[in-house]
């Protein structure tokens, strides 16, 4: 069988990029327009500490102890963040393959729960693509969910407005296209703990809740009232969201300095399903970080990280 460039030299690009990451932020002329005229905010300065350690060619993987509430119930599974810069693409939304005057430098939150109710397992990823510049919202958040009754995915996509897309395999939420003004969205929360905590909103705000939270209650998404408090104490800083019309509370736990790592977690909601309707806590907490070029740990003799990270 003859064989020509493209179908030998094609497949071995792509199996070498895979999720390899660029090591430097964007080049000067991030501040212009893209081709597509896509306005760009003007950036904030990155500090040295976050250059020299978001740009070291590798990712940080922290590995937490889960107890999750589901169904009337608390569930023990296990939780791992996966915090990445990567280059992205703000027209197509998608990671960069290579240098482009256009591309924006994101740090990347994959988000991921693991967990059994009763017979069987449930399996979360969250996604979240936020500018390393603190200066504009995510340019993208997703949501997959999978257990034995099906599967459901969700996405955020930052254009002239959030462009929601949904699909499920319950009824009266199946395929679903919104468009949403422009809010805080507590997935970006996440990510700007790592870049800079102190110009996280507090006070009276507005934001749309996590797209895992909304989905795993059955909600609306739109944005809902909430009281945001940042708090800080012994070298530990807390920031705590409460939702009164969701009944709902989320509290973070990260180190006051740099790179303020996520410690703890804990979300305070009212169980709408299983025997029991009363409030349950979800608790995560830390087990271990690695810093290390995961994508690169693909052998089998690799997998023995995953006894460093208690998993």
């Amino acid at each position: 069988m003859k064989l020509n460039f493209s179908t030998l030299i094609l497949p071995m690009i792509l199996i070498i990029l895979g999720c390899k990451q660029e090591n430097t932020p964007e080049t000067d002329n991030d501040s212009t327009t893209t081709s597509e005229n896509v306005e760009r905010a003007p950036r904030k300065p990155l500090s040295e500490d976050f250059k020299k350690y978001w740009y070291a060619g590798d990712a940080e993987i922290t590995s937490y102890k889960l107890e999750q509430a589901r169904y009337g119930e608390i569930r023990d599974g296990s939780a791992v963040l996966i915090y990445v810069t990567e280059p992205f693409l703000p027209v197509k939304q998608v990671k960069a393959d290579g240098n482009n005057p256009d591309n924006i430098s994101v740090l990347k939150l994959n988000a991921t729960k693991n967990f059994l109710t009763g017979i069987y397992p449930y399996s979360i990823m969250g996604s979240t693509f936020y500018p390393v510049y603190d200066n504009q919202h995510a340019i993208k958040a997703s949501l997959s969910v999978q257990e034995w009754c099906g599967h459901v995915y969700s996405q955020i996509n930052n254009r002239d407005t959030f462009e929601y897309t949904s699909h499920s395999y319950f009824e009266n939420e199946a395929d679903q296209e919104l468009s949403l003004e422009k809010s805080t969205l507590e997935n970006e929360i996440w990510t700007k703990i790592r870049i800079n905590p102190k110009d996280l909103p507090v006070g009276d705000i507005s934001l749309i809740p996590s797209l895992e939270s909304l989905r795993m209650g059955h909600q609306e998404i739109k944005a809902y009232r909430a009281q945001a408090t940042l708090s800080s104490a012994n070298g530990l800083s807390t920031y705590t969201l409460t939702y009164p019309d969701l009944e709902r509370t989320l509290t973070i736990h990260f180190t006051s300095d740099h790179p303020y790592s996520i410690e703890s977690w804990t979300e305070k909601t009212k169980s709408r399903g299983g025997q029991n309707s009363n409030t349950l806590i979800t608790s995560a907490s830390k087990i271990k970080t690695l810093k290390t070029a995961y994508w690169d740990q693909k052998s089998n003799k690799d997998s023995i990280l995953r006894d460093s990270l208690g998993l």
